[in-house]
């Protein structure tokens, strides 16, 4: 189960980099991302989605990293798969609470199945 939690999640992350590198291309999808104002994000938005793509990856080194452990729901990787699971759920209490509806709809569930996927890994992992 974790291992298929991970994956899930990672597949997540990764369609959720596409949909960054897309913005960061000048996609008109600005209305699912950072508040919607723009239909196309501006330059300093871009850049926070390059960062995105960092912090992705990151993400989903650890939540493999947490699934592929023997054993054991202590120590650093169990402690930042919990902390990420809270920020994909603080994630999902922000676009919940933007004022486009595109990005309420679609990306809070998005961020609480990753907040799911996550709180998996790290209980089971």
């Amino acid at each position: 189960m974790t291992s298929l939690a991970a994956v899930a999640a990672c597949l997540l992350l990764g369609a959720l980099a596409v949909f960054q590198i897309l913005l960061v291309c000048g996609a008109p999808l600005g209305r699912f991302a950072w508040g919607g104002q723009h239909e196309v994000l501006p330059p300093r938005l871009r850049v926070g989605s390059s960062v995105s793509l960092i912090i992705y990856a990151l993400i989903g080194w650890v939540i493999l990293s947490r699934a592929g452990q023997d054993g054991g729901r202590h120590g650093v990787l169990g402690l930042a798969t919990w902390v990420m699971a809270g920020f994909f759920l603080l994630g999902a209490a922000g676009n919940l609470a933007s004022r486009s509806r595109p990005e309420r709809v679609v990306m809070t569930p998005v961020a609480l199945a990753l907040c799911g996927l996550t709180a998996v890994v790290a209980a089971l992992g």
